[in-house]
């Protein structure tokens, strides 16, 4: 990188004022050098820039005059002077993204020996620009020495499971870019949808964009190869690369739906619904697979430009390829030992058919189960294991891993991004192998209602340590990370918290009757609206800030809100009348500590969602539920129901019986009710089955006594083959 000039170094010690002065700084991410001088240059309508006569100089221009009048309102002049903005070429500037940057009272100098490293020079200068419009704008005087620590710095965004409008693909673009963010990772195909148009296959997007959910509702959507050019050029303008990711041969569900002759059974296959592993993946065996595969990959290729095709090749069930005669016969052809070397053959096979369209495969690291090829590049999300292990086969790597912003941010906030080195493990890699990194958005749980609360603040934390990997100062980091708050409220960007999740719930039955909501939020200006009927709030819905008293049983539906915005998906309360509720209940096997709820979660009087991780279900891994009541006096009893849920691609089951007990002292039991239920392990719908038993007459009992038999280890043909079936109750509902 460039050294400062003596001058430079010379002012840095000298001239106090200036040094106090950077405290009024906010770049992020953090330019490698920067000293600030004494004065400032005034932009106003008088200002002019001056450039590079080739285009893409004139449009990073037109991008710096669009930015400016929207951000302060003054249109910068035509034509140029030694007065205003020059952007200049510059080859002493070494590095692709390279840039300098100085401010004088004469004017702004932006050097570069390449457009990219000019564009960051631009993105810099926005960042010095006030907020407010006004006839003028004072920059301060200073001198910029940048360039980024690490070539890539990717963010990815699954669409697959959730589709998310061009526009707001578009909105992360313009917000990746002004913080140097280069790479835009675009998942887009998954089980549970296929999101791009591929002409030569039109049932991809007839069929496989389109699923059905358990309420019969129809949910989907699909990009058209102009929306798909629009956003690749709209990243272009933006020093954006997209890469796509294309799933094979797993998570392929959405395209066997479409096409069920390329799977290995040839049998009808839904779009997925739920999350999880499916065993229907491409069939290796069959020639066609590849036939069709080539077909929408010169489709891609011609969308997109970028040097690189994500092919995914991560979580791939070899199940169907045990099974299917042509698979292997496949692989006693090609001397292969196991299905492994299959999947290894299948990327393979891919690559190289890439390479002969001038790309790069990329694939999470998976894809060196059974051997890779050198020339692919390893995602790296499994940990600094996997990533050893590709470095040592002579791999370029993307470290993934430790950067999932799908995971709560409780658990991964700013400040742990911060404080994390995207090198580690990997410090003495060889030259030119660690390519940087990348964090990932999966979208099980992230809609573009809320995804933006789960992005930033913490992909500045991210941009911050993939472009600058000098020493840590995270109260320096703070201060600047404060500072861009303004910046995203003018975008209306629904950002979340640094450390902790958006917004906690904790419901409870109350002292007195009914429940208690109360809320935990540090994010300012949160409020939450609710409705009582079941449908999702609005900004005309009731609201409170804190503590909400529920009288009466029913669903209630509590959404966060921030300037009038929604932030979050709706969380959802099932409350119900429950003669155990609050009553001690003891387990003669406790559940998993990860899936205990709290003290009383089965008999509180509140119901679990279609998510098992909502803190109302109660599980346990390849064990019983056995779990007994004290009513704590003869208590008369209509009936007893219980609730379980399945949802096969998580491991979870059904239970193969369920009896319900009562008794009088707790040591002698009366058999009431038993039922056999017949599960099917391979049925990937979600489910939420009640067990119930009623009697015309009444029951006193003390005690009850439900009993639930785990389905067992899961069976060969199913998700997890050989791994325990989790059990999962969320009430004992007594009445």
């Amino acid at each position: 990188m460039p050294k400062f000039s003596a001058r430079c170094c010379l002012s840095l010690l000298l001239v106090l004022p200036g040094v106090c002065a950077a405290s009024a700084i906010a770049i992020i991410p953090k330019p490698q050098q920067l000293v600030i001088d004494q004065g400032s240059y005034r932009l106003d309508a008088h200002t002019t820039v001056d450039a590079p006569g080739d285009a893409r100089a004139r449009e990073i221009v037109a991008f710096l005059r669009e930015a400016v009048h929207a951000q302060t309102g003054i249109q910068l002049s035509r034509g140029g002077s030694a007065q205003g903005i020059g952007l200049k070429l510059d080859p002493s500037v070494h590095g692709d993204e390279a840039y300098r940057l100085v401010v004088t009272a004469k004017g702004i100098t932006i050097s570069a020996a390449t457009d990219q490293g000019l564009f960051w020079g631009v993105q810099t200068l926005r960042q010095l620009l006030p907020l407010r419009h006004a006839g003028m704008a004072d920059i301060p005087a200073l001198h910029i020495e940048d360039a980024p620590s690490m070539a890539w710095r990717g963010m990815m965004l699954d669409v697959g499971r959730h589709f998310y409008p061009v526009s707001f693909i578009e909105k992360q673009l313009d917000l990746l870019s002004y913080y140097k963010i280069n790479t835009f990772h675009w998942h887009l195909t998954e089980d549970q949808g296929w999101r791009i148009a591929i002409e030569r296959y039109p049932r991809l997007t007839a069929v496989g964009a389109w699923r059905t959910e358990a309420d019969g509702s129809r949910y989907g959507g699909f990009y058209t190869q102009q929306q798909i050019r629009e956003v690749v050029e709209y990243a272009r303008l933006r020093n954006i690369t997209v890469v796509p990711e294309i799933e094979m041969p797993g998570h392929s569900s959405a395209a066997l739906a479409a096409y069920p002759q390329l799977s290995c059974t040839r049998q009808p296959v839904q779009v997925a619904i739920t999350w999880g592993v499916f065993k229907d993946i491409y069939c290796v065996g069959n020639e066609a697979t590849f036939t069709f595969l080539q077909h929408v990959l010169d489709e891609v290729v011609g969308l997109f430009p970028a040097p690189y095709v994500h092919i995914g090749g991560d979580e791939t069930p070899k199940d169907r390829w045990k099974a299917c005669d042509s698979c292997q016969t496949l692989m006693h052809a090609q001397g292969l030992a196991d299905e492994d070397g299959l999947q290894s053959y299948f990327i393979k096979r891919i690559q190289k058919y890439l390479a002969g369209k001038h790309r790069t495969l990329i694939g999470w690291d998976e894809i060196l189960e059974g051997g890779a090829d050198r020339n692919a590049i390893i995602e790296i999300w499994r940990g600094e294991a996997e990533g050893r292990k590709a470095l040592a086969s002579g791999n370029r790597i993307i470290n993934a891993g430790p950067f999932y912003l799908d995971s709560p941010t409780a658990g991964l906030g700013v400040k742990k991004i911060y404080a994390t080195d995207p090198r580690q493990g990997y410090a003495d890699a060889p030259t030119g192998l660690f390519l940087g990194a990348e964090a990932p958005l999966w979208s099980e749980r992230a809609t573009p209602l809320n995804a933006e609360s789960k992005l930033y603040p913490r992909m500045l934390a991210f941009a911050e340590i993939t472009w600058n990997d000098g020493p840590r100062n995270y109260a320096d980091f703070e201060r600047r990370l404060q500072a861009q708050y303004p910046w995203l409220d003018a975008r209306e960007v629904n950002y979340g918290q640094e450390d902790q999740d958006l917004a906690t719930f904790h419901i409870a039955p109350g002292l007195h009757g009914g429940w208690l909501l109360q809320t935990t939020s540090g994010l300012p200006g949160l409020v939450f609206h609710y409705t009582t009927d079941g449908s999702d709030p609005t900004q005309g819905s009731p609201e409170f800030t804190d503590t909400l008293a529920i009288q009466h049983a029913g669903t209630l539906q509590v959404m966060p809100f921030r300037h009038g915005r929604a932030m979050d998906l709706a969380t959802r309360f099932t409350t119900v009348g429950n003669l155990a509720a609050g009553k001690p209940i003891t387990y003669a096997r406790p559940p998993s500590p990860h899936y205990s709820g709290a003290a009383n979660t089965l008999d509180d009087g509140l119901l679990g969602s279609d998510n098992f991780h909502d803190g109302q279900w109660v599980g346990w891994e390849g064990g019983d539920l056995d779990a007994s009541i004290d009513l704590q006096q003869p208590t008369r009893l209509h009936g007893i129901a219980v609730d379980f849920i399945q949802q096969s691609g998580s491991w979870v089951l059904l239970p193969k019986q369920v009896t319900f007990y009562v008794s009088s002292d707790g040591q002698h039991w009366s058999q009431l009710y038993a039922r056999t239920l017949k599960v099917d392990a391979g049925d990937a719908h979600p489910l939420v089955q009640r067990i119930e038993f009623s009697s015309p007459v009444p029951i006193s009992a003390r005690y009850v006594r439900v009993k639930a038999e785990n389905y067992g280890p899961l069976p060969p043909d199913s998700a997890g083959a050989g791994h325990n079936a989790w059990l999962f109750t969320d009430e004992i509902m007594l009445h």
